[in-house]
């Protein structure tokens, strides 16, 4: 090990949404390669379309606290 990080020389990611290549320097949208897969990523979250895995949480009734 040289103790130090070496530099990533990584310039291009797939787009998470339609798996083009995304070029990362001078992109406004990284790692998107474009506003519309940007906003389409954005509208599935709001959606609840993505979970994070997980315990269900439990569910507060107000009853209960009385």
């Amino acid at each position: 090990m040289r103790g130090y990080l070496e530099v990533s020389t990584i310039t291009s990611v797939k787009c998470p949404h339609c798996r083009k290549e995304a070029v990362l320097a001078g992109n406004p949208f990284r790692p998107f390669c474009s506003e519309r897969c940007k906003m389409i990523d954005l509208g599935t979250w709001a959606s609840e379309g993505y979970r994070v895995p997980g315990e269900k949480a439990p569910q507060d009734d107000e009853e209960s606290d009385e």
